[in-house]
């Protein structure tokens, strides 16, 4: 297993509202992914906040040899408990109002991939030169195109491309999309935040995929600044060097 992350405050923006982290547990990994919103403090707030506490909480819970279903339960608590952190800091302090955050996390174990998902940040496998995005996001511009009701042409302008419809914070209680996926050795899974896929296509992070982590990092973020870096950008690179019984 290597890990590799970088965050850039972009071409556009005065703030960087973006927070990730990297966590190497006994027999895997936790990769974790933030984008702020809220205010002149508010983003960058919530997104901390809510990145530490996931991680803590999973930490906390962490045990060798977990069962998916004990990895699922885990990760459903540690989104309540960071929603919960978010939520009663801008309950404390009127400035932090409003205040929320996307959360994408990858839990990485001997056999398995888990991810936890609130928002529109994204995680995408890259396996044997195929590009899959495994998180959906929860937008109002995703909706309608799951719906057919837009094209993929007019989600890319669509004056609500940014509206998203679940965040940790914003609400008392909040529920994350878990996802549980097998793993093989050489797969590459990449969790971002929207200033990256948004400026780069599928297309070139797939291709990109195939170079060395810190070559494929650096890449990514320069295509990102040279397309405009119309947000702050944020990602985490995990590949995979081996699987447990294989």
């Amino acid at each position: 297993m290597k890990l590799w992350g970088s965050s850039d405050i972009g071409v556009v923006r005065q703030e960087n509202q973006d927070t990730y982290m990297l966590h190497e547990l006994e027999d895997g990994a936790l990769l974790v992914v933030c984008d702020g919103m809220g205010g002149a403090k508010g983003g960058s707030t919530a997104s901390s906040t809510a990145s530490h506490a996931f991680a803590e909480a999973v930490e906390q819970g962490y045990q060798k040899n977990m069962k998916p279903s004990e990895m699922a339960d885990l990760v459903a608590l540690a989104a309540t408990k960071a929603n919960a952190a978010v939520y009663q800091a801008a309950r404390q302090d009127p400035s932090l109002s409003g205040m929320g955050t996307t959360v994408t996390l990858l839990w990485e174990d001997g056999k398995r991939v888990l991810v936890g998902h609130v928002g529109d940040s994204r995680a995408y496998r890259l396996r044997g030169g195929e590009l899959k995005q495994i998180t959906q996001d929860h937008s109002i511009v995703a909706e309608l195109l799951r719906n057919n009701v837009i094209t993929a042409e007019m989600a890319r302008n669509h004056p609500y491309r940014n509206v998203i419809t679940r965040a940790v914070g914003v609400d008392p209680v909040v529920t994350p999309d878990v996802i549980d996926e097998d793993k093989q050795p050489d797969d590459v899974w990449l969790v971002c935040s929207d200033g990256l896929y948004n400026m780069v296509s599928d297309d070139v992070i797939r291709d990109t995929g195939s170079e060395t982590d810190e070559q494929a990092a650096d890449s990514l973020l320069s295509l990102a600044l040279e397309n405009g870096g119309s947000d702050n950008i944020t990602f985490v690179i995990c590949r995979v060097t081996e699987v447990d019984g294989q």
